[in-house]
């Protein structure tokens, strides 16, 4: 079983993460993506769902960037990865890859389901604030 976040999701989790540490200074992409380690010619797209969500505000012009648009504390690691990815929760069968309930549900969905859950409930619950705290430099190991 492999559980790992999407590139779109590691790459908001980082940008979000550098905007956190800048706050509340306006960061420009080139800047955003130098220090995070993310293709330039990504980061528009990522941040483009990001300030859709309200987690960061965009500034347009010669001095534009990015900032974020609440405090740290009040964004989770959830609010971030469903603003790019949608919503996590898994919809079909494990065993199927299809609905479950068209036959019933099968043995182990209960078990799944709750994995599922508590792994949401603890996204929801770890903020970015969390996260810098944490010591890590970036939570997100920095990929290529």
């Amino acid at each position: 079983m492999r559980l790992e976040l999407t590139r779109r999701g590691d790459y908001a989790i980082r940008a979000v993460l550098a905007l956190a540490r800048h706050t509340p200074e306006v960061v420009g992409a080139a800047r955003l993506a130098d220090e995070t380690g993310i293709p330039r010619r990504f980061v528009a797209g990522v941040m483009t769902e990001v300030v859709r969500s309200g987690i960061a505000v965009a500034r347009l012009g010669r001095s534009g960037g990015y900032r974020l648009g609440r405090p740290p504390a009040s964004i989770s690691v959830l609010d971030v990865v469903e603003a790019v990815e949608g919503d996590v929760g898994r919809r079909s069968c494990v065993l199927r890859n299809a609905p479950c309930g068209l036959d019933g549900t099968c043995h182990v969905h209960g078990v799944f389901m709750a994995a599922q859950d508590a792994l949401i409930e603890r996204l929801r619950s770890a903020t970015i604030a969390d996260l810098l705290g944490a010591g890590a430099p970036d939570a997100v190991a920095a990929r290529p």
